[in-house]
């Protein structure tokens, strides 16, 4: 609770624990089942996008003019409302089923947006996030809940499960708060792998950012700490285009960091972020480069195993090696609950630099952003080691721990 004076916040859900096969009910069916009187009779707004449905796939905005809600505008984040975008500059739109106005958040009018908020007593909100600081649904969240808080908007967060989990934190730590909208990609001062909700992280952006907004956060009824999406029982939704599955998901925390290389992370594959490959890289070499990164200490390679494998991208949206067989290596979870995809990342940048000194690039600005600053880059460039580089991160991540206590709700 905050200090007297300012903005109230709070929490609303059950946490009763449940068998690992039971349903959970995601944050849009408690609100409705539990709570109707929070937006009973209020002009609603609706920050979402396709994976925003109930536990049998119907849509937050058709259940909600269903049950006699009043909704005025939806608002859509990266990829657009349906979720088959990948490129900048999506516009506003209609949702046709509905008439309801769709106000692009990614490339539409920001006027327009705010011209629409202005219109809204209660904004909803209810995206499914990947466990990933680099995921960019909660920047987007912030984004509008400040913009909502200005104008003394409640919000409400339609919370839904960490897809694979909420009890590893891992990677390094953003060490300060950016802006959400020009520190698009991680502003928040979290691990790669956080272990958090959208719920919990928007809990973390008001009180960091300073945003004292009338924040409500509906839990995901059911959800356990532990449970990883698989065994929910909702159906999964690929949350983006290049994030076809859930085993991709568990990858994305430390292969993502690829995306700021001249290496391919399999856009344009049906396993994007299972993999990473280029035409010059030797697999076998890597490999062997990479069982050996962990030196005397711990193996980066603890619940996962590793292929030589080849591909070729096809329409890849990052334009990597379109049409183009590559050679690489395949990442796949053997135990979910030892696997950090962190240190595989730095043990494989690490190794590939070493075994291909001139043909790996960094793109310095874009890994940079992912890795929340260069320090990362210029260890690898400085030829230091997988464990060198993981030891560093130990005091931050511990200290992340503690401050992450407060703003968790499962």
């Amino acid at each position: 609770m905050r200090a007297h004076g300012l903005w109230l916040l709070w929490v609303i859900g059950c946490t009763g624990a449940t068998p690992a096969d039971a349903q959970v009910r995601p944050g849009i069916e408690v609100l409705l089942s539990d709570s109707i009187h929070l937006v009973r009779g209020k002009r609603l707004g609706l920050l979402t996008n396709h994976t925003g449905v109930d536990r049998r796939g119907q849509r937050d905005v058709d259940v909600l003019i269903a049950d006699g809600l009043r909704l005025t505008a939806i608002f859509s984040p990266e990829h657009g409302f349906r979720g088959l975008e990948d490129r900048p500059g999506l516009p506003d739109a209609i949702d046709s089923a509905t008439r309801v106005p769709i106000y692009s958040l990614y490339g539409g009018s920001r006027m327009a947006a705010l011209s629409a908020l202005d219109s809204v007593d209660v904004l909803l909100v209810d995206l499914q996030d990947i466990g990933a600081r680099y995921y960019t649904y909660i920047a987007t969240t912030a984004s509008l809940i400040r913009d909502a808080a200005a104008r003394h908007v409640a919000i409400l967060i339609l919370d839904r499960p960490d897809p694979i989990g909420g009890l590893l934190v891992q990677g390094n730590v953003r060490l300060t708060p950016g802006d959400p909208d020009s520190d698009f990609v991680g502003f928040l001062p979290v691990a790669m792998r956080p272990g958090m909700t959208l719920g919990e992280m928007a809990r973390m952006a008001d009180d960091v950012l300073g945003l004292h907004a009338s924040l409500t956060v509906i839990r995901a009824a059911g959800w356990l700490r532990r449970l990883t999406y698989d065994s929910t029982g909702l159906p999964w939704i690929k949350p983006s285009p290049n994030m076809p599955s859930l085993e991709s998901a568990f990858h994305y925390p430390g292969l993502c960091l690829f995306e700021g290389t001249n290496l391919s992370v399999g856009r344009g594959t049906p396993i994007a972020f299972q993999l990473v490959g280029a035409p010059w890289l030797d697999g076998a070499r890597v490999l062997r480069a990479l069982r050996e990164a962990g030196g005397t200490g711990r193996s980066p390679l603890v619940g996962v195993d590793v292929i030589d494998t080849a591909f070729t991208p096809q329409g890849p949206t990052d334009g990597k090696y379109g049409g183009v067989r590559l050679t690489g290596l395949r990442f796949l979870v053997t135990d979910r609950t030892v696997y950090d995809p962190t240190l595989v990342a730095i043990a494989l940048l690490t190794a590939v630099r070493s075994v291909h000194p001139d043909s790996f690039q960094f793109k310095a600005d874009g890994f940079d952003r992912l890795a929340a600053g260069p320090e990362l880059r210029l260890a690898v460039l400085a030829g230091q080691s997988a464990p060198e580089i993981w030891r560093t991160w130990s005091e931050p991540l511990a200290r992340f721990r503690r401050v992450r206590a407060k703003y968790l709700l499962y």
